[in-house]
């Protein structure tokens, strides 16, 4: 598994954590995404829940969320940012809305990404419309 593989990982659960449950919907989507998507065609998925533990460990040592966010951000090659971002509203809209917990983390991600706010919002609308009922 690479840095990015990981990094983009980390976004998802990132979002996923951010109100402190990460839902059963929430990580069969995060499966999904990367048993399907180009991003993760060498990624080994039998190292996703070690992957997740990492970002557990980042968020609850030194530095806290901070420190995960930066690494995410570290390690996403500008390429695969707005993929990261688009992975991240995957996650928080996959029940259907988003939390002001989880919309404050892609914000942070948005931020560290310097993405565009056009591309972002486009980013956002289009998973909107993905997971409208």
């Amino acid at each position: 598994m690479t840095a990015v593989h990981d990094a983009l990982v980390h976004a998802m659960i990132l979002v996923a954590g951010s109100d402190r449950d990460i839902t059963n919907a929430e990580l069969r989507r995060i499966g999904d995404l990367t048993a399907h998507l180009p991003a993760f065609r060498h990624f080994d998925r039998k190292t996703l829940v070690a992957s997740a533990k990492r970002c557990a460990v980042i968020v609850n040592g030194k530095g806290g969320l901070e420190a995960a966010l930066n690494s995410v951000a570290r390690a996403t090659p500008p390429r695969l940012r707005e993929t990261a971002y688009a992975l991240g509203w995957e996650i928080a809209l996959v029940d259907g809305k988003s939390s002001k917990e989880e919309a404050r983390i892609l914000e942070l991600l948005r931020l560290r990404f310097a993405l565009d706010s056009l591309a972002a919002a486009a980013i956002e609308r289009g998973a909107r419309a993905r997971f409208a009922r």
